[in-house]
């Protein structure tokens, strides 16, 4: 059975013994403490902490060994010249976009208005600083402290100062790149074996959460779900197609027919690394992008470019804010915003990670990192559709930037998609 299964199984199961555990707390006193000492605030309570300090656990690691070997790659790459400086670029603009554009609906359609968790919770939020305080932040004074502390904008600053630093000092520099590539792929190791436990963990979160709630989060949950959604819709078909008509000066229509096999690749395995292979071939052979080009943006969007996933983060912060009623302020949506766009460079594209760079940003803003329990059961969805804007977008920035260095074969792009096309991209 696949991870996605067993966490809607997880959910389900946690969602029927949650509103099951409340009915019966209603039978009298003695149920009742039974229910609320024994089931929520001891086995669902104790469960849903050990998970969620597990994907604590996970941040720092993740964030400082995929974010230096990340940056010490995109540095191996710097002979490109215009290439890797307009790539990067859009990446990073698009991922700002993204973000921003999260913050601006969600505090529109505020999915996480009426939950009132602050009133139900022991949590005190830190006070947000100021804006100034959050740019001078970003610099450590000392790197270990701001690891031991879980400073998120120190480590990201420092994983990406140290990734130059070993791409500029030579055969030194090549021992230690090699050295925290294998330290990555433990990391990476480490991850898949914490994600397994999720179905576990979500059955305790979901539990606890209905249990203390009841069936009116059903509600909310669905506003959260829909909103990503809205957001989702609004990068993939309204930004990228802007973006490919006024800076690349193609047809947003045929991109897309083209890239249909792409996405819904993208959307099955919820990988951004597995559908590598689908998403070059296309843009090579269907989309008319020379090689020299693609085989370097594809690649590096791969590593990135994380839009959907910076979208999720933004929605998922300001509903979780809300259901605890917690104003970030203007420096908070700042922070969210620096910490989305610097970490998308270390958020790998495996399933689940989203989730553990998701905790970053709560840490970062000061927010419950238990909120997470509001939007778990439904990410694996929510990852599989913005793994499908991931992609998309890559397919975009190769597409403009090819264009903007006359490396677009325009007759390839606009010919007819032929059967054998199609076959070979979800091949």
């Amino acid at each position: 059975m696949g991870l996605t299964k067993k966490i809607l199984i997880g959910m389900g199961i946690g969602l029927l013994v949650g509103l099951f555990a409340g009915l019966i707390a209603q039978l009298g006193e003695g149920a009742a403490r039974f229910v609320n000492v024994v089931l929520v605030n001891g086995l669902f309570d104790a469960g849903g902490q050990i998970f969620v300090n597990l994907l604590k656990l996970l941040v720092v690691p993740v964030v400082f060994a995929s974010l230096t070997c990340g940056t010490f790659a995109l540095g191996q790459n710097s002979n490109m010249g215009r290439v890797s400086v307009k790539t990067l670029g859009l990446y990073m603009f698009t991922t700002a976009l993204a973000i921003i554009l999260a913050l601006l609906v969600a505090s529109l359609l505020r999915p996480g208005v009426g939950i009132d968790l602050g009133t139900a919770s022991n949590f005190v939020p830190r006070e947000v600083p100021a804006i100034k305080d959050v740019l001078i932040g970003i610099f450590p004074g000392n790197p270990v402290r701001a690891m031991s502390q879980g400073n998120m904008l120190q480590i990201i600053f420092f994983a990406i100062l140290l990734g130059l630093a070993i791409r500029r000092a030579g055969a030194s520099g090549e021992v230690l790149a090699r050295w925290f590539e294998q330290l990555n792929a433990v990391v990476m190791a480490m991850v898949r074996i914490i994600i397994q436990l999720a179905p576990y963990g979500v059955f305790c979160l979901v539990a606890k959460l209905f249990a203390t709630m009841g069936v009116d989060i059903l509600v909310q949950l669905a506003k959260y779900f829909v909103t990503v959604v809205i957001v989702l819709v609004l990068q993939t078909f309204v930004v990228y197609s802007l973006l490919l008509s006024r800076m690349g000066f193609v047809s947003p229509r045929i991109f897309f027919r083209k890239l249909v096999p792409v996405q819904l690749f993208a959307f099955s395995t919820a990988s951004s690394s597995a559908t590598l292979p689908v998403t070059l071939e296309t843009v090579e052979k269907r989309l008319g992008v020379n090689p020299s080009v693609a085989s370097f943006t594809v690649p590096l969007g791969a590593t990135i470019n994380m839009d959907g996933t910076a979208i999720m983060q933004g929605v998922a912060t300001l509903f979780i804010a809300q259901a605890y009623n917690i104003e970030i302020g203007l420096a908070g949506f700042l922070t969210v915003i620096l910490t989305a766009v610097l970490a998308s460079i270390g958020t790998a594209g495996v399933p689940g990670v989203g989730l553990i760079m998701l905790t970053l940003v709560l840490q970062q803003v000061g927010l419950p990192v238990e909120g997470i329990a509001l939007v778990i059961g439904v990410d694996r969805l929510l990852d599989m559709l913005r793994t499908a804007t991931n992609v998309t977008g890559d397919a975009m920035v190769s597409t403009v930037v090819a264009r903007s260095e006359g490396q677009l074969d325009v007759d390839i792009f606009h010919a007819a998609a032929d059967q054998e096309g199609v076959e070979s991209a979800q091949g």
